[in-house]
């Protein structure tokens, strides 16, 4: 959802810096990976000790770094296959960092198996649910739907984890919760979608 509302808008507002990158040389793959390597190193070493409004900060801001690599293929007409594998691959590295850490403060620290036990739930349902699209290509279909994209999931753990960090209280949890949920629709909206294209594939004549 988020991610058909906010598109233009970031494009716009990224277009600048995306252009600056390129006159100094630096590529559209070289900021994929530097947002990632970012990401990770913000969710891993501050999520786990529970600095959770500075790890947040931290992680926006290299996941914003990490959306402007299209803007830069765009710019330089360098969109390549080999560019989109990289950044659907390293996005799910970056999930799972996020996600990793959230749960090794709850398998530590913050003591709470349950919640531990969600957060890797959020990890493994968030790497499924672009999967689902991806096989459903490959098989000459679409998934094109579901309430919880990408840019919908890091939004809501990213707000609810960063408000904790200044005090708001059950946020984070509460945000977990709501996460499972939503991957869990996502996957079997994507399952039924695909499933009525395989019936109906294998219907015609």
């Amino acid at each position: 959802m988020l991610t058909r509302y906010a598109r233009a808008a970031t494009r716009r507002v990224l277009t600048p810096l995306a252009r600056g990158l390129l006159r100094i040389g630096i590529g559209p793959d070289l900021v994929t990976v530097l947002g990632t390597l970012g990401v990770c190193v913000g969710a891993l070493a501050f999520y786990p000790r529970g600095v959770f409004f500075l790890g947040s900060a931290v992680i926006t801001l290299f996941v914003l770094l990490d959306t402007v690599d299209g803007t830069m293929a765009r710019l330089a007409g360098r969109r390549s296959s080999w560019g989109a594998f990289l950044d659907s691959t390293l996005d799910r590295v970056a999930d799972g960092a996020i996600f990793g850490g959230l749960a090794l403060w709850y398998a530590g620290r913050g003591d709470d198996l349950v919640l531990c036990a969600v957060a890797i739930y959020c990890l493994v349902s968030g790497a499924v649910v672009p999967y689902a699209k991806a096989r459903a290509e490959g098989l000459g279909m679409t998934a094109d739907v579901g309430i919880a994209e990408r840019a919908d999931r890091l939004t809501l753990v990213l707000v609810c984890t960063g408000l904790s960090g200044l005090g708001v209280p059950y946020l984070r949890e509460a945000g977990l919760w709501v996460l499972a949920a939503a991957a869990t629709v996502t996957v079997i909206q994507r399952m039924v979608v695909v499933r009525r294209q395989a019936i109906s594939h294998q219907a015609a004549p």
